[in-house]
This record gives structure tokens, sequence and C-alpha cells, in this order.
């Protein structure tokens, strides 16, 4: 197993010796909804709950591991259960209550270093995951299968800045090629649209459905999640030829793609 050398070892036991090895092939962000210390979450994971991560990072970007990364870590679920024997390093950070604020300049660079020694130590590809199984990097709300049926975690902003700056400084500090920049909003995850969220980027989407002649406004389209804009978007499902339930209105990551909703 491997450890991070600039990571202090608290290491969670009976897990660390007891659960399966993986074949490290990708590495997920999380937030934990909770602003606590690398020593609390340890405490956490080792006393209240069968659910532990790989690393954790706190505000002030000091690192913490508790499991080597060739064993399970049940953070990341069943991108830690497939059948070839790969599996996700779960990187757990801390963050407000509600996993809404930015990480810290200290965890952003902690994350970057983090990430360009996974793809040193294990050969994580420098690229953003294109599914649950595809080796490269990611965050834990891109595929419901990283989750017991989808997370919004990270947080919005969080999400922003690991394709934005994380992401691309891991490309940097591994001596890989810039990423291109994204012409399209990617997927922000089922959750996101669940959870009624506020954003631009639901604007974005709206505009969209506009221009592909599936509104179902009376005004608008605005920020705000509503059940126009899941009209909306249900009629867009129908125009791609789907029917019945997977026209129900809520988006998945085909029918987003498809909708090339622009950068906002």
């Amino acid at each position: 197993m491997a450890w991070y050398p600039s990571a202090k070892r608290m290491e969670v036991q009976p897990e660390g010796n007891a659960q399966p090895s993986i074949r490290p092939t990708q590495m997920i962000f999380h937030s934990l909804a909770a602003p606590w210390t690398g020593r609390r979450t340890y405490e956490y994971w080792r006393d209240s709950t069968s659910l532990e991560s790989h690393f954790y990072v706190e505000f002030g970007g000091s690192v913490f591991q508790y499991i080597g990364t060739q064993t399970r870590a049940d953070a990341n679920m069943y991108a830690n259960r497939r059948p070839d024997g790969s599996g996700a390093v779960s990187v757990e950070t801390a963050s407000n209550l509600q996993h809404t604020d930015r990480w810290t300049p200290s965890q952003v660079s902690t994350l970057i270093k983090l990430g360009a020694w996974m793809h040193k130590q294990h050969g994580v590809p420098l690229r953003i995951c294109r599914s649950a199984s595809d080796p490269g990097f990611g965050t834990h709300r891109m595929f419901a299968q990283w989750s017991n049926g989808g997370t919004a975690c990270p947080g919005n902003e969080r999400q922003r800045q690991f394709r934005e700056v994380v992401f691309p400084g891991i490309v940097k500090a591994a001596g890989g090629k810039p990423p291109k920049p994204e012409k399209y909003e990617p997927f922000p995850g089922a959750d996101f649209f669940r959870n009624t969220p506020r954003s631009a980027l639901i604007t974005a989407m709206g505009k969209r459905l506009v221009a592909e002649g599936c509104s179902a406004y009376s005004e608008g389209p605005g920020p705000r999640w509503t059940d126009a804009d899941k009209r909306s978007y249900a009629k867009w499902q129908r125009k791609l030829g789907y029917s019945g339930a997977d026209a129900d209105g809520w988006p998945g990551k085909t029918s987003w793609d498809k909708l090339k909703v622009p950068k906002v």
C-alpha cells in the first residue's frame, strides 16, 4: 500500500488491514460538510461509522491519510467494488456545514500536489473521468455510481474550482499539457436540479431550451429551477426521442450534453 509522504498518517483499523485491495485508477474529491480537523475526522471514522476516506485536507491545507491508497476506502461506495479490482482514492475536505463554500487557497494547493502525486505514484491519467469507471480525476457529484444514488457533494463553488483551478493545476504540476478550455457546461449531476438550485447555469440552460423550440415558459427563463424548467426540459427529452419515465423533465447526462449549454 502507498502512503503520501506529506500526509500525517493516522491509520483507521481494522479497516486498514481487513478491507480488500484495489488497483487505484481514479482520484475523487469530496466535501465533508463539517469544519473538522484531521484528528476529529479520524476519530469519527474510527469510532462512529464504517465509512472512511483515504485522505482529509483541513482548511489550512494540512493533509491526513487514514487508509493506504491500494486498500479500499468506503467513501467512494461502488467505485471501489468493481469486478476488475480497480478503484478510486477518496479525498475528503473540510467545508462549512452546507458544503457551499470554496476551497481555501491552502486546500487548493494541497489538492494539486496530492493529485500530481497520484499521477506519478499510481499512473492515474491526467484527464477528468468521462464515466463512472473511466480512469482519471473527478468530484463525488459527477456520477451517481460513486455514491448510493447520487450526491450534491462537493457544492457548486468547489465543482467550478475543480474544473477551472484544481484539475488544470494537477496537470501542470505533473508536467502534462494544460487541458483545453471547455466550451460547454458539464453536467452538474442529477441532485443539483432536485435541490431547487438558483444559478446562472439554470438561466443558460433555459435559453438553450427556448432556442431548441422546447419552451414551456410563460416568462423567463431565470436562475431559479422551477416547474417551467422541468416541463421545458421534458419537451427537450421528447424531442430527442425519449418517452415515459425517460422524459420526466429531470436532466440526465446524455440529454444535457446534447443540449450544449454554453459556459457561464
